[in-house]
């Protein structure tokens, strides 16, 4: 641990900017999935009273849930492309999470797509408790990858895992995860209060309250143990802008201001990830047995050439998603109550949507 500010001196530019622009495209997954997922992990619990407020829950993330998605394509596209030896070691290393997290995104999508096909009590309750399920597994399994990919994996001077198949299984494992699950939760508390009116807004405020100092606590763990270990002046200082945020969230929280309670989440969890990422600078995997065989964005990058044409052709394509996603935010920015929800799953029974 030590507190210098000037961790970018001399490091490759084009290296540096393609770790920056990997740590932003996961930043929005985290950020935007999370709600998501949290919302997904509802779904399953006690937390709604009926059909018609399970129902309310799907309608507010319809609209981006899918979207929310091409950040962490966008991701491991960058890694893949931008440092293929980090690429090659992380995924081959951690083949076993990495297919489950796969197995349970496609069944978060397919028990989005066919809990509506069949109005089945039944049906409809196993496919929920297949999204509440799918929803934990998803942030608990990218949660522990990213909690590895920061604290690093037993990995030899060629690059390899050393170890069973399960030597991935550790402490990172259960704080990068727990973290994700339970920043999830809240940010998806946190969207609920801010997109529903009526009793589940003010459930889920007041559920947020009394639970996120509890949920929050692992990520903030992980934090911390990566700023007394490799944390510099830089990554400190992120720690305590995170902290103020989520100081600010739950107190906006508590006095019904769910915008800037939502607002102070996100930054809390930017500021977040951007510790760990400066804590980890330059290595992109650290290695547990040697830190002579750590990744760094130096021996782990492709030529120049190819950073210098992915920039010119993310500059003319990130600007087009970032539109896109404002305005599908915008259009869809309405509170719903549940009684804009119809009573049966016919779609000739739609309700008015507010307009106001």
């Amino acid at each position: 641990m030590n507190f210098d500010f000037n961790i970018f001196a001399g490091q490759p530019g084009l290296p540096t900017l393609w770790f920056v622009a990997i740590g932003v495209f996961l930043i929005m997954y985290l950020i935007l999935d999370g709600f998501d997922l949290g919302v997904g992990m509802l779904m399953g619990s006690k937390f709604t009273k009926n059909e018609k407020e399970r129902r309310l829950l799907l309608n507010i993330i319809g609209p981006v849930w899918d979207g929310n998605e091409v950040w962490i394509v966008s991701g491991g596209a960058a890694i893949f492309a931008a440092f293929p030896i980090w690429y090659a070691a992380l995924f081959s290393a951690l083949y076993i999470p990495l297919t489950l997290a796969l197995v349970f995104l496609i069944l978060r999508v397919v028990a989005i797509e066919y809990r509506g096909k069949k109005n089945d009590e039944k049906w409809i309750r196993n496919w929920n408790i297949a999204l509440s399920v799918s929803s934990f597994f998803i942030a608990l399994l990218v949660g522990a990858l990213l909690g590895l990919t920061s604290m690093g994996l037993p990995i030899n001077d060629n690059g390899d895992r050393v170890g069973g198949a399960f030597a991935w299984v550790s402490l990172p494992v259960l704080l990068g995860g727990l973290g994700f699950v339970g920043f999830s939760l809240v940010q998806g508390l946190a969207f609920v209060a801010l997109k529903t009116d009526g009793d589940i807004r003010d459930r889920a405020r007041n559920t947020l309250v009394r639970w996120s100092p509890v949920l929050l606590l692992p990520i903030v763990a992980w934090v911390l143990a990566l700023d007394f270990t490799t944390g510099n002046g830089v990554s400190w200082l992120c720690t305590i802008l995170a902290v103020v945020a989520v100081l600010i969230a739950w107190i906006s929280a508590k006095g019904g201001r769910e915008g800037r309670a939502f607002a102070g989440l996100s930054v809390f969890l930017a500021f977040g990830a951007l510790a760990i990422f400066t804590a980890m600078y330059p290595n992109v995997l650290p290695s547990t047995l040697d830190p002579a065989y750590s990744l760094t964005i130096a021996n782990a990058s492709s030529s120049e050439y190819t950073l210098g044409v992915m920039t010119f052709v993310t500059c003319l394509g990130l600007p087009v998603v970032f539109v896109y996603q404002a305005w599908t935010y915008w259009v869809f920015r309405k509170r719903l109550h549940v009684d804009h929800i119809p009573d049966a799953h016919d779609a000739t029974e739609l309700a008015e949507l507010p307009t106001k």
